[in-house]
């Protein structure tokens, strides 16, 4: 019972994020926000919400091994397996943009992450912590990057590029109750997720921290399967990568950040060699990227081939 109540859990997870992701985008529509800004914050903290849900529920439960470990595990999913299998039915095409400012943005709240987990600030000390500073801390990077958004949003404004589509039988009722709905989906769902993955690692003598960076990791991340699949396959990849990027940048900043400040987040040693190997393919996807603007698909077969071999590691590591 207690996998069928997982199965649940995810299943209330992708789709209400889904119907989160629909009904918000329809009524920034109908609010003549920016598509670009509608993509870069409410689709990208939609197909993130699984993840800030169940961090912030098992931050809350005292789980913070499960907490920190979905994240983590959630940005390695998205930097090696997702990118490699959008890569694989279509090569990415990469932005300047994205090269020279989002994904080095990643890059740096990864490498700040670290430096808090290593407790090397210089007011660090004691237990290996994240404290509820250093979330405001990254809960005020967070702040920066939307600012950096929101120039992106002004400056199309002013170039006339504004156009958020055809508005005709878009409705305020029936997208504020999908909206509404979606989001107490992604928080009950959210909740049997913990509470039953937790259950089994117990049961199978996994550590929480090994099911936050493999079971609850992945079905959090199956929005951004999803999402970037469907657009590779519509061969709008740009589309995949910014969505995965994003996606990144929420996951350390404002659901870590989020999580920690609400309380503060106890870090299993075996987390660090994660991170690391985080940040490693953060800056492989930065090398892929800029050879010719381009994401290969043998360079795709490549991350994830490595997803593969990292599963299998922590799996023998446990």
């Amino acid at each position: 019972m207690t996998y069928v109540l997982l199965l649940v859990g995810f299943a209330l997870l992708i789709k209400g994020a889904d119907y989160f992701v629909e009904g918000s985008s329809k009524i920034a529509r109908l609010l003549k926000v920016p598509p670009l800004l509608v993509g870069l914050t409410i689709v990208a903290f939609g197909t993130s919400s699984p993840e800030a849900t169940v961090s912030i529920i098992a931050a809350l439960e005292g789980s913070s091994a499960v907490s920190l470990g979905n994240v983590i595990g959630s940005n390695i999913f998205n930097i090696t397996l997702v990118v490699g299998i959008t890569a694989m039915l279509n090569p990415l095409q990469v932005e300047n943009e994205t090269i020279r400012k989002e994904i080095p943005f990643t890059l740096l709240a990864s490498v700040a992450l670290w430096v808090m987990i290593s407790d090397i600030a210089l007011q660090g000390a004691g237990s290996n912590v994240i404290t509820r500073n250093e979330g405001i801390i990254l809960l005020l990077f967070f702040a920066i990057f939307l600012y950096y958004i929101f120039e992106i949003a002004l400056n199309n404004r002013e170039k006339g590029t504004v156009d958020t589509g055809d508005t005709t039988g878009v409705t305020w009722g029936k997208n504020l109750v999908f909206t509404i709905g979606g989001l107490a989906a992604i928080i009950f769902g959210g909740d049997m997720v913990v509470d039953n993955a937790t259950t089994i690692a117990l049961s199978l003598g996994m550590s929480e921290t090994l099911v936050g960076l493999t079971i609850v990791a992945v079905g959090t991340s199956l929005p951004e399967l999803i999402t970037s699949v469907t657009a590779a396959l519509k061969k709008e990849s740009e589309i995949a990568l910014g969505n995965i990027v994003g996606s990144n940048i929420f996951n350390i900043l404002l659901v870590l950040g989020a999580s920690a400040t609400i309380t503060p987040l106890a870090v299993d040693s075996k987390i660090f060699f994660d991170l690391i190997f985080m940040i490693v393919f953060m800056i492989v996807l930065l090398v892929f990227s800029r050879t010719k603007f381009t994401i290969s698909k043998n360079e795709g077969i490549i991350l994830a081939a490595v997803y593969i071999a990292y599963v299998t590691y922590i799996i023998i590591r446990n």
